[in-house]
């Protein structure tokens, strides 16, 4: 995703939400001695370094596209966390680290297989692989915006969770292929209680609606955001509190 119209404050407007799974994910990394750990689209580096705590690490790299999310997370770099821009897509270190983790970001990028072979070979020999993807495409959420970027834009951009994300069993295969030992791999639903449906809406502009905020321009994006509230209100009807069950995919995996 070349967009870098991140915003971390809206982001962080669940980050309860959104930590419950990082939690779980890092809960699957068995403990080494002194770590080195990347964190993969690390975001604004505060979990990054909580992280590189959990994991009594030596050392914590957080890489991120994004300049706001990284000047955000450089107020949380230390002696042993530091952070640099990257293309998490691209990104390998041929056997450098004790651990390579990635929550909630290899979806922003293709290619599933080719980016899980470079952080793979990024690995050293007992090194473990830790990462989580939404696979919650088929929601009105994202299916509403889809429609509406079809309908507005002649090139819309695509949703990353419809396009890249793989079925669970797709990366367990990969991992075998890639030679991993053992492997966990689960489709797993987090269910969020939100205050009405209508915050929903603040949830995707924090993620899959900012792929439209360049292409439309701020006056077509706020009409996009309105329009979008006002037919998601339809589809889902006005509740308070709300449900929103939310689908994501754990993997893990270890050569040893």
């Amino acid at each position: 995703m070349t967009f870098d119209g991140w915003d971390p404050s809206q982001y962080n407007r669940f980050a309860q939400e959104r930590e419950q799974p990082f939690w779980d994910l890092a809960h699957l990394v068995e403990a080494t001695a002194s770590p080195d750990v990347v964190d993969l689209g690390c975001g604004d580096g505060r979990l990054t370094a909580r992280l590189g705590v959990e994991l009594s690490a030596r050392s914590v790299l957080g890489v991120d596209s994004s300049a706001a999310m990284i000047s955000a997370a450089d107020g949380h770099a230390s002696a042993s966390v530091r952070f640099e821009r990257g293309d998490i897509g691209s990104w390998e270190r041929p056997g450098s680290f004790d651990v390579v983790f990635a929550n909630a970001s290899m979806q922003w990028v293709p290619d599933h297989g080719a980016v899980l072979r470079r952080w793979a070979n990024s690995l050293r020999p007992e090194g473990q692989l830790a990462v989580q993807v939404p696979a919650n495409a088929d929601h009105p959420a994202h299916l509403i915006a889809a429609e509406m970027g079809a309908e507005l834009l002649a090139d819309p951009p695509p949703d990353a969770v419809a396009q890249n994300v793989l079925a669970p069993e797709a990366y367990a295969r990969i991992l075998h292929e890639l030679g991993f030992a053992r492997q966990h791999v689960r489709l797993q639903v987090y269910g969020h209680q939100l205050a009405a449906t209508t915050e929903i809406v603040e949830w995707v502009k924090g993620t899959t609606l900012t792929r439209f905020k360049e292409p439309l321009g701020d006056d077509g994006w706020q009409r996009f955001v309105d329009l979008y509230r006002e037919r998601l209100l339809v589809a889902l009807g006005e509740h308070s509190p709300y449900f929103y069950p939310f689908k994501r995919i754990l993997i893990w995996a270890s050569r040893t």
